[in-house]
């Protein structure tokens, strides 16, 4: 079986491709080649001037939950100095990165294709620092597991920009890492090591490429793929399956009852059945308390639509416990990870929500890929 090369594999091979006398790799455990080799050891290995390692949320090591990082340290492995990025922005950003004396940043992170994922906004953040410091900035891409042939949900309203989406995507964007920052459009030395052998329409399974978590709660593509809509439930008061083997596949709350399965059920949503469960989740919502919910279980990815399926469940939520559903977070972080008002809205009023979800078209902006 071919694999998709990735830009790391790419940049390993050829270290001209980046330039620069003083690299910063942002990265994190999927940050490796085919074979494993972590990108940071196989550029040393390949005699690319790296110098320093910058963390996002979750860190370098990937061991941080949702909200957290590792704090600065020193890379046992390579002895490079470890900088963390997470909730550091603008000028405090800018001398973060001067600190660390580096000449070009080099980002090689796995996005999951959602909008409120993070990793992309550490990437824009520091895109952003590299212009205004005159830096170059280096993206070794990687595949969108989501493929992207398919967009969902409206774009981010800019006044309900925040670190889970900067700039106005679609829920679902259907982009590479390499494209956004071709997309965001900052004035700075830009380049892009694109991958070999991807294609738009491809599953993350056909890349031939392994998986590897990009954060604690993503462990398998199957999560990733049902993300960008069960995700939304982080605005609620349901557990969305923190502290289980199956995060955001398993969706549920100690209040739900035996009606929730059905009426899901009965929507007919495309690509996905509903399966009703209980579980107990180990840590955040609803800690060691029994939970009854449904699990979703996706037979036809390419019909499936994770965001229409996340709002039709709200719904359901919503319509079922209207006295026990509740939004959570500071500054209704429901709207934050919608990206505007119109679902809290559309919801409270007792609306169907469906109409939120039709399919916009990319935004404008060059694609990399066929």
């Amino acid at each position: 079986m071919s694999y998709v090369r990735t830009g790391a594999e790419r940049l390993a091979a050829d270290p001209s491709l980046a330039g620069g006398t003083r690299l910063g790799l942002i990265t994190n455990p999927t940050g490796v080649l085919p074979d494993l080799t972590p990108t940071a050891d196989a550029l040393l290995a390949a005699g690319v001037p790296l110098t320093a390692l910058f963390g996002p949320e979750h860190g370098v090591r990937g061991t941080a939950q949702a909200g957290f990082s590792e704090g600065d340290a020193v890379d046992a492995r390579t002895g490079l100095p470890v900088y963390d990025t997470h909730k550091t922005e603008g000028e405090a950003l800018d001398e973060l990165v001067e600190r660390s004396g580096v000449d070009t940043l080099v980002f090689d992170i796995a996005d999951v294709g959602a909008r409120f994922y993070t990793y992309v906004w550490t990437m824009y953040d520091l895109l952003a620092s590299a212009a205004r410091l005159g830096l170059r900035f280096v993206v070794l891409d990687r595949p969108n597991p989501l493929g992207g042939t398919v967009t969902e949900g409206p774009p981010l309203d800019p006044a309900f920009a925040s670190f889970v989406g900067r700039f106005p995507l679609p829920l679902r964007h259907g982009r590479t890492a390499g494209e956004l920052a071709t997309l965001f459009g900052f004035d700075a030395d830009l380049r892009v090591v694109t991958m070999e052998g991807w294609r738009r329409d491809m599953t993350f399974a056909a890349t031939g490429l392994p998986w590897v978590m990009p954060s604690v709660n993503m462990p398998t593509p199957d999560t990733a793929l049902v993300y960008p809509g069960t995700g939304l439930f982080e605005g609620t008061n349901f557990s969305e399956g923190r502290g289980t083997t199956r995060p955001f596949e398993l969706v549920g709350a100690p209040y739900a009852d035996e009606r929730f399965a059905p009426a899901l059920a009965a929507l007919g949503l495309p690509g996905v059945r509903f399966r009703e469960t209980w579980f107990t989740p180990t840590f955040h919502k609803h800690a060691g308390l029994p939970v009854r919910g449904v699990q979703l279980h996706v037979h036809d990815p390419e019909a499936f639509r994770p965001v229409l399926t996340g709002v039709s469940m709200l719904h359901v939520a919503r319509t079922l416990y209207p006295g026990h559903l509740e939004w959570r977070g500071p500054e209704q972080f429901m709207d934050h990870l919608w990206g505007s008002g119109s679902l809290t809205r559309c919801l409270d009023a007792g609306e169907d929500p469906r109409g939120l979800c039709a399919e916009p078209a990319p935004p404008d902006g060059p694609l990399l890929y066929g």
